[in-house]
């Protein structure tokens, strides 16, 4: 309900008190709004803003009350709200002289917590940045993953939509193609970063009349790797090329729990015990994350392998997974060693060998 809205069913509920009898309570009220704030999203021009700097401020232990106050500035603006006590008086007011406002609240007492904002030239920018984010650009990006670090790492690779999902909670095919459609772009590359998430981008990409396009990417390493083969320059075809190529390129490892009891090549796996998984199969378990990271890297390195990545998850504390760079380094010698904060949940380690 707006405000004058409101204010009709005060005025009903009034006149039906009245004629009922009913004595009415005089309360004295802690706020006074002359005009509801005026959003700076309703503006659609500068020349709309007619009072430019939106000014905020209290006054302690004000010498007189709010309604005083206000009395004194009521005319030097608009969208003025005042809320106040004996102790505080807490103002908001649109103004083209806020040095003005401010002389005026000096007399009442000591001023603290001002805030004085152009809001044209908020306007302006708001304008300028809309006006960005609308161009058209050749490529859009969606990545799929989960942890915060991971999300890192493909926005300052230009990923434009980043959804959460992963091994327990996949985006559906209708998450993926309303992230590809709000990208404004000529062609989108989706990364599905998981194996059974392949599936519905490709529905997606078919139900879509925008020019997208999958990349089998089944890892969050896979997904990197293949963005890193991304060339601005090339042509969509020669991009999508290289970016699969590149998915083939790079060893993935995982080190995660047991949710159950289970066997597995002949390895008796306890429930929440710890495994390690290369390329989606159990290679290793045992009690310790970081032992079971060590074997599995031992397994994925061979005299080809440059570099070894270790994104550390939620439940890794930064010492420990800084730790590991030194065990890396003395089982890879011949390889640079990364370490980076995820932030993923369920594995403790993703690992990417290339």
């Amino acid at each position: 309900m707006d405000a004058g809205g409101k204010g009709l069913v005060f005025l009903l509920e009034g006149a039906l008190s009245a004629l009922r009898g009913v004595e009415i309570k005089q309360e004295k009220s802690e706020m006074q709004i002359v005009e509801t704030a005026v959003e700076l999203e309703e503006f659609t021009s500068e020349d709309e803003i007619i009072f430019a700097y939106c000014t905020e401020f209290f006054i302690k232990n004000p010498k007189g009350t709010s309604d005083d106050f206000l009395s004194k500035i009521y005319d030097k603006g608009d969208s003025i709200v005042c809320v106040g006590n004996e102790n505080l008086i807490k103002t908001h007011i649109h103004t083209n002289n806020p040095g003005q406002i401010l002389a005026i609240a000096v007399k009442y007492g000591e001023l603290s917590k001002i805030k004085i904002d152009n809001m044209k030239e908020q306007f302006r920018e708001r304008v300028k940045n809309s006006k960005k984010s609308q161009e058209k650009k050749k490529y859009g990006f969606v990545s799929i993953g989960m942890g915060e670090g991971i999300k890192k790492v493909f926005t300052d690779l230009n990923v434009d939509v980043f959804l959460s999902g992963g091994q327990t909670m996949n985006p559906s095919t209708e998450d993926i193609l309303e992230a590809a459609e709000n990208i404004n772009a000529d062609h989108i590359i989706i990364f599905p970063n998981n194996g059974n998430i392949i599936l519905a981008a490709t529905q997606a990409k078919e139900i879509s009349k925008k020019d997208i396009h999958v990349i089998p990417s089944k890892s969050i390493p896979q997904g990197i790797t293949a963005l890193l083969a991304f060339k601005e320059e090339n042509d969509v075809e020669e991009n999508v090329k290289a970016m699969t190529e590149a998915v083939k390129e790079v060893k993935t490892g995982q080190v995660t729990y047991a949710v159950r009891d289970t066997v597995f090549n002949d390895m008796e796996i306890k429930k929440d015990e710890i495994i390690a998984l290369s390329d989606g199969d159990i290679v290793s378990h045992g009690i310790s994350p970081e032992d079971e990271a060590i074997e599995l890297i031992k397994e994925m390195v061979d005299e080809d392998s440059f570099l070894v990545t270790l994104f550390y998850g939620d439940s890794v504390d930064k010492k420990t997974a800084e730790g590991m760079k030194e065990r890396i380094e003395e089982i890879a010698e011949e390889c640079d060693v990364e370490i980076i904060y995820g932030g993923q949940p369920l594995y403790y380690y993703i690992i990417s060998v290339e």
